[in-house]
């Protein structure tokens, strides 16, 4: 039975502990890489789990900050369509008042062409508002490329019955705009509201109360059919802000995960960092005490 020895020589020891060495301080170096970027993931290598899961994370932050841009998009054309409609609401309630002087028996023509100049004057208001724009386009206009959505002197319907809509969740769109006719009425009927304003400046003028009184109820009637649009417009309008909050809500959360999985602990590696630091010094320290001089170091 033979005994076999392994032969250390000082070459072996020599590399052996140079490589530790070599290791204590690139983990050194990454600690330090960690703690100056504040991130724990600089290469796939680092945590292939945890790249692929903050690649996922990243991904999921891009498309929730886009359905947030999305809804402020939204609420800029929405809000803008509310707006014109609740002050169309309130001309047409002067309209009204006017229109019920009008019918005063009592009225002189002076009267008269002045309640009628007044009201042409709304009317030409009321399809500068039917003409309001976002971000150069009209919003009662659909999907026109023109630049307005009713002719200003006949007050003609000049866009689209088209749609636009924007995405403001997974798998959840909104419409952004009101149609012309949606909110004025259709064109070629009685109770288009410019038409209406239109025969009630006439009949005022001509004194003409039959005319007057079913002028009255379309006018009525176009006003209901704007304030059931303007009812409409503020449901979307809700819908999207609570959209957007969820989608707010959605992007912290993730947000965090994301820091978790990718930024470092500073008090923590800071700590990691001295230990190695120490243990370094040590190895360096425990190195010179096993190498020690030979004769041919002191030979060369």
């Amino acid at each position: 039975m033979s005994i076999s020895s392994n032969r250390v020589t000082g070459n072996s020891i020599t590399n052996r502990v140079l490589g530790d060495l070599q290791r204590n301080m690139a983990q050194g170096q990454k600690l330090t890489q960690q703690i100056s970027s504040g991130k724990q993931l600089h290469r796939p290598s680092d945590s292939p789990t945890g790249t692929v899961t903050s690649l996922q994370l990243r991904g999921e932050a891009r498309a929730t900050q886009q359905f947030s841009r999305n809804s402020d998009d939204g609420l800029g054309w929405l809000g803008t369509i509310q707006d014109k409609l609740a002050d169309a609401s309130t001309s047409i309630i002067r309209v009204r008042d006017l229109t019920v002087q009008a019918l005063n028996a009592t009225n002189t023509g002076g009267s008269s062409e002045a309640l009628a100049v007044e009201i042409d004057n709304i009317r030409s208001t009321l399809i500068g508002e039917a003409n309001s724009k976002f971000m150069g386009r009209p919003v009662f206009g659909g999907t026109t490329p023109g630049s307005q959505a009713y002719d200003p002197g006949t007050g003609a319907y000049k866009g689209n019955e088209g749609q636009t809509t924007r995405t403001v969740g997974p798998n959840s769109k909104v419409r952004i705009e009101t149609t012309g006719p949606e909110a004025f009425g259709a064109e070629g009927t009685d109770t288009q509201l410019f038409k209406v304003l239109s025969d009630l400046s006439t009949a005022i003028r001509g004194g003409d109360q039959a005319t007057l009184n079913k002028s009255l109820s379309n006018l009525d009637s176009a006003h209901d059919l704007l304030k059931a649009t303007l009812s409409d417009v503020g449901a979307r309008y809700n819908r999207v802000t609570q959209m957007k909050q969820s989608a707010e809500d959605h992007l912290l959360s993730v947000t965090s995960q994301l820091s978790d999985i990718e930024d470092v602990d500073l008090p923590k590696a800071m700590m990691e960092l001295q230990i190695q630091q120490t243990s370094y010094q040590a190895a360096l320290a425990a190195t010179a005490k096993v190498i020690q001089p030979s004769l041919i170091d002191f030979l060369r």
